[in-house]
């Protein structure tokens, strides 16, 4: 009779302990393996090990819990509590500001832009998420951006005509646009059998992305551009974090913070290690462009900044020259 006691109250231990764990479903659209599905794991078992298990965090990768254009909507609603959009994604949610991390040649080097995520800058914007029902806890690096297509792409002549795939930014249309090539919206899940079947040319990835979706298998050529960035921002249902207890937030904050230190940390590892493995492959000729044909396709791009003033907005565009210290009118 003791023994049934002891294993009734054992029982109803677990049970208690299982309805007061917090679950955090943390869904992306990239491979496990890339430098945000390494981090997104790391976060979830930090945040595991930092809150003695009273949050669970449940990774879904790879779309396969929501695609690009379903994720931000899931997040809102509540479906999800975590994603890690990249930061193109915020234009068509109606905060154009983020679509300043879209401008081409924008950032030289990590440096420059880390002044602007881990700053100033990068706090103002994640505050005008707040109306959104979103908060904004971390910029992760994936890293810079190279071209890939079917034929050689060395001067900005080389894009006219092209159909290169982008994720949803008119800043990213108006790239393209500046050296002739047709820009193509679409999922990034769907983009190897778009570039398999011939729907689009080419494309622009940071190495990791291009590698771990073996976009390097049709794509005959590549050049090693950095002509933009791409990052991520991890955003939360602000309603879902606000209403956690204050000590338990504070543990997935600081599990954050470790989780953005071991993000960036590895995105260029990642990426030198996937350009590395492209140009093993043998399928792919990677090209490094000149000073001259690289300044060229700078010269031809930057004009999309003063074009894209009134839908970003001059101050967040003139905050982001302030911290990097860049100047266009140089050029």
């Amino acid at each position: 009779m003791k023994l049934k006691y002891i294993l009734a109250a054992a029982l109803l231990a677990v049970g208690l302990s299982a309805s007061a764990q917090t679950i955090i479903k943390f869904s992306h659209v990239v491979a496990t393996d890339t430098p945000k599905g390494q981090a997104a794991e790391f976060f979830a078992k930090r945040a595991n090990e930092l809150t003695g298990g009273k949050v669970k965090v449940e990774v879904y990768a790879n779309s396969t819990l929501y695609k690009d254009k379903e994720e931000m909507e899931a997040l809102q609603i509540g479906a999800v509590q975590m994603l890690a959009p990249s930061l193109a994604k915020f234009g068509p949610l109606g905060v154009r500001d983020f679509e300043v991390f879209d401008l081409p040649f924008i950032f030289d080097n990590d440096a420059e832009l880390h002044k602007v995520t881990t700053g100033a800058v990068g706090k103002k914007l994640f505050d005008k998420l707040s109306t959104k029902g979103i908060t904004g806890l971390a910029y992760w690096d994936n890293g810079f951006k190279s071209f890939s297509a079917n034929k050689p792409l060395k001067n900005p002549e080389d894009f006219k005509g092209l159909k290169m795939r982008i994720q949803g930014s008119k800043v990213l249309e108006s790239q393209m646009r500046s050296v002739g090539a047709l820009p193509q919206v679409m999922a990034f899940s769907e983009v190897y059998q778009a570039l398999q079947t011939g729907v689009v040319d080419g494309t622009e990835n940071p190495h990791s992305n291009l590698y771990t979706q073996k976009m390097h298998e049709v794509q005959k050529h590549v050049t090693l551009t950095d002509h933009g960035y791409l990052g991520y921002a991890v955003i939360t249902n602000k309603k879902f974090w606000d209403g956690l207890p204050a000590d338990v937030r504070g543990q997935l904050e600081k599990a954050m913070v470790e989780a953005t230190v071991y993000a960036n940390k590895i995105a260029k590892s990642k990426n030198d290690d996937a350009i590395a493995a492209v140009r093993a492959s043998g399928k792919t000729t990677v090209y490094t462009p000149t000073a001259a044909e690289r300044m060229a396709l700078k010269k031809a791009m930057v004009k999309v900044h003063k074009e894209m003033e009134s839908r970003i907005g001059k101050e967040t565009i003139d905050s982001v020259y302030q911290a990097t210290g860049f100047d266009p009118s140089k050029l």
